[in-house]
């Protein structure tokens, strides 16, 4: 349930709905718009539906919240989720932010030239795996912490801010120390354990929808970050399995203008492992901005045919990253962003 506070409600008049929630055993959140506070009673719902909330000081109205993603729905809150990654790129609001980078970090040579080059096309995240997660155990894992020293290496040279993937609730400390936002792979989105974890953390997270998750799914494994007690969660679709076998996956870009109806999270796409084609890349990265994708993640790698992960399949180059910076600007720009 959402108690909605009336414009100009004072401290004390918040602090008592609070307390009246704790009463009956749920955990009260305070979300703070613009306009007015809204107050998220969280846990059984039934047992405070026949509470008269209106005859309280300072509440306008009580709706109860029928989706069991209640935290990262768009009826627990209107306005759009903005998540800043450092000081200075923010997501969510009117530029569509790019992430771009190999799918490992191999050496300080190959991850310098790779993040000099998307930061002088436009990108302002640089992507990069120190850990890799593969379906077979004997293909290359990444470089652990040392790949995320060079990932380090690489933002203090070229000021890209870094995202990378954490694997497990035993690695969040060590990626914390490291990267500027946290990802959640396709095979993790429902670690719950590692959810719970990065839900106690104060950076934020990219979490990726699961190659075979529902949309529900995918919310309520957002829900189970924010629950924990971080709010900075970006979504990402980067493709579900179906029986087409021409592509690696297929896009589901539907789901973006869907999620962003469901929830205030902002959104991204992935076309790179969503289609795992090069030259599908650039026309996806096009469709996923016309849907209304506050970013994406792109694979670009200087010699994707010698890449360790073997990846380079739907790696671009970097000329390529930077012909669909150029061919997407005026696209923004179109829909009223920028990029």
């Amino acid at each position: 349930m959402v108690i909605v506070m009336k414009p100009g409600a004072t401290q004390e008049e918040i602090d008592r709905v609070v307390e009246k929630i704790r009463s009956f055993g749920l955990r009260p959140h305070v979300s703070v718009g613009e306009e007015r506070v809204i107050i998220g009673a969280i846990g059984d719902e039934s047992v405070i539906r026949n509470v008269p909330w209106e005859a309280m000081p300072g509440v306008d109205r009580a709706l109860p919240i029928m989706v069991p993603y209640k935290l990262v729905s768009r009826q627990f809150k209107s306005e759009n989720t903005l998540i800043r990654v450092g000081e200075d790129v923010v997501i969510g609001g009117e530029e569509i932010v790019v992430m771009a980078g190999p799918c490992a970090v191999e050496t300080e040579e190959q991850i310098l030239k790779i993040a000099r080059a998307v930061a002088a096309s436009g990108a302002k995240i640089l992507r990069g795996g120190a850990f890799k997660p593969r379906t077979a155990p004997y293909s290359f894992q990444g470089l652990g912490e040392e790949g995320l020293k060079l990932l380090a290496i690489a933002r203090e040279e070229t000021g890209l801010k870094i995202v990378t993937e954490v694997m497990s609730d035993r690695d969040v400390e060590l990626v914390y120390e490291y990267a500027d936002m946290l990802q959640v792979g396709t095979r993790n989105m429902q670690n719950f354990s590692l959810l719970k974890e990065l839900g106690k953390i104060d950076k934020p997270v990219l979490l990726k929808r699961g190659m075979s998750a529902t949309i529900e799914e995918w919310l309520l494994a957002a829900e189970y970050i924010v629950s924990s007690g971080n709010h900075r969660v970006v979504l990402c679709e980067r493709g579900i399995r179906t029986f087409e076998t021409y592509t690696r996956f297929t896009l589901d870009l539907s789901a973006v203008p869907l999620v962003k109806q469901l929830s205030h999270l902002p959104v991204i796409v992935d076309p790179s492992h969503g289609t795992g084609r090069r030259e599908l890349v650039i026309p996806m990265a096009k469709a996923a901005i016309a849907a209304g994708a506050d970013g994406l993640m792109i694979e670009v790698h200087h010699d994707p045919e010698n890449s360790w992960t073997g990846d380079g399949r739907q790696s671009l180059l970097p000329d390529q990253f930077d012909l669909m910076m150029k061919e997407l600007r005026p696209l923004a720009a179109v829909l009223g962003r920028k990029l």
